[in-house]
């Protein structure tokens, strides 16, 4: 699979046979793992873990984890040494997936200077295999969610790019609505809330084994100097099933949005207003107030009016 030798592992339904390695706990959750599969994703429930790890689904994930390249988790294993590690851990790693014992390692901290130059922004290292893994779990919930997301939110969705968003302000500022309500969600990332976002994701995911490795994957903790830290709120921007994630919790920021009918143009964290008047822009306070009761994380900004050179925008519409 991972190459020629690992296809056929992929298909081995074997259970987990080993304890610890960063992955599986000798805990209840491994002696209950008889009865996951049949408690969690039956009773009609979708077996989304079992399309989790389908041997085709692991495979684009692994390409794709390839052409990303990218550094090394806190286990110090390589993208090159991906393929070696899949034959050697693989089968074990799947069994664990299925029987719901496998455990994330915790995220290595890295803070790389911002395109502004304006601070440091913090990114979270998974591992490769939890990349691979993480990869693996994106490609199978982005057909389940997209179709449901608005058609104003651009960012990290297939079809889609940043030109789009703005297209669509420069549509919203040409019938009019020249004045821009300017979300500001810098620390979006950092303060998403782990139960609000799981209690959306079990909307549409009833296979708990999915839901509680995406909790597992929340919570890994962050490494930085040696010492790991819990981690309770907010997801590991360096992460492959984050940007998912985050559209998931803004997607009813969007809802809320389309409701009321209001113009707009998100991408990703970045959320801009687009309104006729100051006076129909209202305060700052209720906007926040607003955001707030929506996403259950703060966030500040601005109401401005766009003069034709960009400000009002953070795409810098000219």
């Amino acid at each position: 699979m991972f190459e020629a030798d690992a296809d056929q592992q992929a298909e081995k339904p074997k259970r987990a046979h080993k304890v610890g390695g960063g992955t599986a706990e000798d805990t209840g959750d491994a002696r209950q793992a008889d009865t996951a599969r049949g408690d969690d994703a039956g009773d009609g429930a979708p077996l989304l873990m079992e399309e989790v790890v389908r041997r085709e689904n692991v495979v684009a994930a692994y390409k794709r984890e390839k052409r990303n390249g990218g550094a090394p988790g806190v286990d110090g294993v390589t993208v090159d040494e991906l393929a070696d590690y899949c034959r050697a851990h693989w089968d074990r790693i799947r069994g664990e997936l299925l029987s719901d014992v496998y455990r994330p390692q915790p995220v290595r901290r890295v803070e790389i200077p911002k395109p502004d130059g304006k601070g440091k922004r913090m990114l979270g290292i998974p591992t490769v295999i939890d990349r691979l893994i993480q990869q693996a779990l994106q490609q199978v919930l982005q057909p389940i969610f997209d179709p449901t997301f608005s058609d104003d939110s651009y960012a990290y969705r297939p079809g889609r790019s940043t030109h789009d968003a703005v297209l669509r302000a420069r549509e919203h500022i040409a019938a009019g609505h020249r004045w821009v309500v300017d979300f500001d969600l810098e620390k979006f990332f950092d303060r998403v809330n782990h139960d609000v976002l799981m209690a959306r994701l079990a909307r549409r995911v009833k296979d708990k084994r999915v839901l509680r490795l995406i909790r597992r994957c929340l919570q890994a903790g962050i490494m930085a100097d040696g010492l790991a830290s819990p981690r309770t709120e907010g997801t590991p921007q360096g992460s492959p099933l984050s940007p998912l994630l985050s559209n998931i919790l803004l997607d009813e920021l969007d809802k809320e949005l389309d409701r009321r009918g209001h113009r707009y143009a998100r991408y990703a964290d970045d959320c801009n207003v687009y309104v006729r008047s100051r006076r129909a822009g209202g305060s700052w306070t209720r906007w926040s107030a607003f955001y707030t009761s929506v996403c259950a994380c703060e966030s500040t900004g601005t109401i401005v009016r766009w003069n034709g050179r960009g400000n009002g925008s953070f795409w810098g519409i000219v």
